[in-house]
């Protein structure tokens, strides 16, 4: 799977939200063991040390654990994988929202185009 990593960004923070996003697809599902740090520092073309902080960042945000011996595991505690979810879809549409605000969109009126632009997807069907 591609890490399509934007130099405009802190890499970092890009691998913690590529990871993150990840297991709450079910890439890496709950409980999982994931890749070594330096065979995901390879994958995604990064420092070691770089993937290392990402990896320790959703550890301490309980999506990770570390098993001393047997490496790092996705959380099993599916509720926190489904409050990740929604934070990630929340950031979304306060994304979405704002940049439709630049455009001069009201919320409201944003939410109108996506029903629009929804019941066109759905005609075409």
């Amino acid at each position: 799977m591609a890490w399509n990593l934007q130099s405009d960004r802190p890499i970092y923070a890009q691998l913690v939200e590529e990871i993150q996003r990840r297991i709450v697809t079910g890439v890496y599902p709950a409980g999982s063991r994931l890749p070594a740090v330096r065979e995901l520092a390879v994958e995604a073309s990064v420092n070691p040390n770089t993937m290392q902080r990402a990896l320790a960042k959703l550890e301490e945000d309980g999506l990770l654990y570390t098993q001393r011996t047997s490496g790092r595991f996705v959380t099993e505690e599916t509720e926190r994988i489904m409050q990740a979810k929604e934070e990630m879809a929340a950031d979304l549409i306060r994304r979405f929202i704002e940049s439709m605000g630049t455009l001069g969109y009201t919320s409201e009126q944003a939410m109108e185009l996506i029903k629009k632009q929804k019941e066109e997807e759905q005609c075409k069907i």
